[in-house]
């Protein structure tokens, strides 16, 4: 079973840049896919990006395309959101979740394992 721990978050202003940390421990990262998902005050968890455990194989949601990345490094068992040019609306809890399947789900119910997250603010 894998733990995940979140790090990175925290105030920076619209237009600003900042790299989310996923680290995992307890099993290898490389046998899971990962995804970062966010919740705003107010709103449902939805999906943000994902990385395929074998192919690599990203996914975004259309909101963050060309201004987010993620990546993994499967030995030093983490995974990152590097997220650029920030805007008010992307101010949120961020989530890493790992899931055992080789696919990459956009729904938060397909993960059986989270983080507990960490706060991301975006200042206009």
């Amino acid at each position: 079973q894998v733990h995940v721990e979140e790090s990175g978050g925290g105030l920076v202003q619209a237009g600003g840049s900042l790299r989310l940390s996923c680290s995992a421990s307890g099993h290898p990262i490389s046998a899971y896919s990962m995804a970062w998902f966010r919740q705003a005050p107010g709103k449902e968890r939805e999906f943000v990006a994902g990385i395929r455990r074998v192919s690599g194989i990203v996914y975004y949601t259309d909101s963050v395309k060309d201004r987010f990345t993620i990546s993994r490094n499967n030995p030093k068992g983490s995974v990152y959101l590097q997220m650029n040019s920030l805007k008010s609306e992307d101010t949120a809890v961020y989530y890493c979740a790992a899931d055992l399947r080789s696919s990459v789900e956009r729904t938060a119910s397909s993960y059986g394992y989270w983080g507990r997250g960490t706060h991301v603010t975006v200042s206009a």
